[in-house]
């Protein structure tokens, strides 16, 4: 048998890792159909399908993760043996996020912990794709929302969050304001099944036929619903800089908490890291406080209170003659 193609078992793993065969082509500069041939080389020697292609991207079939679980630790060590070494500093903390949450939640707190640790350099860098620390070893931690468990990753839970309908009050102005019962009769943001379908399930009323619009990102999703455009199903960290400001309201009490929470993630390198370890317990005190905050407290809308019964009057007794 020849020997193993090194070259296409790279682009394996840069596929796997990106999820996606286009973002993949392009970190190794690869056209999309180069990259597809590699792969296709490598499930043509082993006689196994190594991914399942979807419209959003690629994932691994149980043949294709049991190849990566076994060559990319190897292929990992060998990226970190030769990559540059930076000077490690324990005054500067690169750190990732999502824009969304970069935005409605930490810039408006950051500067509180600057104030306090003026010593400290912080560089943030917005990405919503995984970030591979073994190969992105200038950033140092990263908050992420999602399940709380990422390989080789250290994850610290941070808080939850709800969601629940949101709307602009122009839209209630031309509309109406919703009620449980007729919520679907109103222009809805989103797409069928999904949490939508659990709401109508918990709460009451007929899940629409269509959704006015479809959105791949959470807040392009809350921004259209400021803008009028329909009802969102809004996560409460997302929407609460725009419900404060008056662009959106929440419509009701009653909330779904969502299947994925917010965590800090951070590579075992990282462990040691002072300014990391300053930020850490900072955010911990800022996340506790968000967690019991008024906007976060989970609300159930009470049941009406029936009118108290009334017991019948006495019949009036008639006034005794005088005698």
């Amino acid at each position: 048998m020849s020997r193993p193609p090194l070259q296409a078992l790279l682009g394996f793993i840069a596929a796997a890792r990106a999820g996606n065969l286009t973002r993949a082509a392009e970190s190794m500069h690869l056209t999309v159909s180069a990259l597809s041939h590699q792969v296709r080389a490598i499930e043509e020697r082993l006689d196994r399908r190594l991914f399942v292609r979807g419209a959003r991207g690629v994932k691994l079939t149980e043949h294709g993760q049991a190849l990566y679980d076994r060559i990319a630790p190897h292929l990992e060590a060998i990226e970190q043996a030769l990559a540059p070494r930076r000077v490690r500093r324990d005054d500067a903390l690169t750190l990732t996020l999502m824009p969304s949450f970069a935005s409605s939640w930490l810039v408006p707190r950051l500067p509180r912990f600057l104030a306090t640790h003026p010593q400290l350099e912080i560089s943030l860098q917005s990405n919503v794709d995984p970030i591979d620390f073994a190969r992105e070893t200038v950033i140092d931690a990263g908050i992420r929302f999602g399940p709380g468990k990422w390989p080789g990753l250290e994850a610290v839970h941070l808080f939850d969050d709800w969601m629940t309908p949101t709307a602009s009050p122009a839209l209630i102005e031309r509309l109406g304001r919703p009620t449980l019962a007729n919520l679907s009769e109103f222009p809805l943001l989103g797409a069928p099944g999904g949490r939508w379908s659990e709401w109508f399930a918990r709460y009451g009323g007929t899940p629409p036929a269509r959704f006015v619009a479809i959105f791949d990102d959470s807040e392009n999703l809350h921004r259209a619903a400021a803008e009028g455009m329909g009802i969102v199903l809004g996560r409460v960290t997302l929407a609460r800089p725009l419900v404060e400001a008056g662009r959106l309201v929440e419509l009701f009490d009653e909330r779904l908490k969502t299947e994925f929470a917010h965590y800090l993630v951070y590579p075992s390198r990282s462990r040691d890291h002072r300014g990391l370890a300053l930020f850490r317990d900072w955010l911990l005190e800022e996340a506790a406080q968000y967690a019991t905050s008024d906007a976060m407290t989970p609300r159930v809308a009470k049941p009406a209170r029936k009118p108290a019964s009334r017991k019948p009057a006495p019949p009036k007794r008639r006034p005794r003659a005088v005698r």
